[in-house]
């Protein structure tokens, strides 16, 4: 008999016992793929971003540790039920760490007033993408100009960085401090947001951007890409949801147990950083 809440405290737990002294700051990436899916299992739905009908997993990494493995129906937004997914999770690191400074970071599928609103109450703080729309793009243009001329004076993608606090018209409950990257490349203009907790003084917006940010393309697109190509996660095939789960939950483990052992057993050679696919 499969006990779910086991296998979830299972990965927390194992993630715990992988650091024996306690960190200061741990950073948690959230992140929704899709699984496609070739016949017609219950939950399977069209989805118009990935132009298939999928499944949309949720994925909850800090590194290279995987902490949540979430099999979901695609009919539903990136960011659902992530607070709930989150906050035994995150109880469990805190009753093991209560001292330690917890920090979310995702995509723009993840900037939602429910979990922004979450992070403020619980003390945590957060990083995630903003989609962007006329009144962002119109509050940079003086950046975006700046950053057009370097690029036509030197032919090479110039970026400027700005930052203000912003709301929404309906839905956010507050202002909140924005970051924006005006950029001009070879295509054209290239803006990008991000929103977050952390203020000016904790963290000033280029470095925000560049060094905070974009570390999520690290981790945890590539892990999620090593367990999809190279651990079978997408092998979801049978006609239940709870039968797809439990294969989603084969991979997981297999993750962790290679996770482990590059950790612990290949530390200082050339294997440390080979992914489950690499022969070589």
């Amino acid at each position: 008999m499969v006990d779910p809440e086991s296998i979830d405290a299972l990965l927390v737990d194992l993630f715990l016992e992988a650091h024996p002294p306690t960190p200061e700051q741990i950073i948690l990436d959230l992140d929704a793929t899709d699984d496609t899916c070739t016949g017609n299992q219950e939950g399977r739905f069209y989805h118009g971003y990935y132009h298939d009908y999928c499944y949309l997993p949720l994925y909850v990494f800090c590194g290279e540790h995987l902490l949540c493995a979430r099999l979901r129906m695609s009919n539903i937004d990136a960011s659902a039920d992530s607070m709930e997914e989150l906050e035994p999770l995150i109880a469990r690191i805190r009753q093991c760490w209560p001292a330690v400074k917890i920090r979310l970071r995702g995509d723009g599928g993840f900037c939602r007033e429910k979990l922004m609103a979450w992070c403020e109450r619980e003390g945590m703080d957060y990083i995630f993408g903003l989609a962007q729309n006329e009144r962002l793009k119109k509050q940079i243009a003086p950046q975006m100009a700046q950053a057009e001329k370097q690029y036509l004076e030197t032919k090479a993608p110039a970026r400027v960085f700005t930052e203000f606090f912003y709301a929404t018209e309906k839905t956010w409950s507050c202002e909140r401090r924005v970051i924006a990257k005006a950029e001009h490349i070879t295509k054209g203009a290239n803006p990008r947001f991000v929103v977050t907790s952390l203020s000016a003084q904790q963290m000033p917006a280029q470095e925000l951007y560049e060094k905070e940010y974009c570390a999520r393309g690290e981790c945890p697109e590539n892990r999620i890409k090593e367990q999809q190509l190279d651990l079978f996660a997408d092998r979801t095939s049978t006609g239940k949801m709870w039968s797809n789960q439990l294969r989603l939950y084969f991979s997981s483990i297999a993750y962790v147990l290679l996770q482990n052992a590059r950790r612990s057993g290949l530390a200082g050679t050339g294997w440390r950083k080979r992914s489950a696919g690499r022969s070589d």
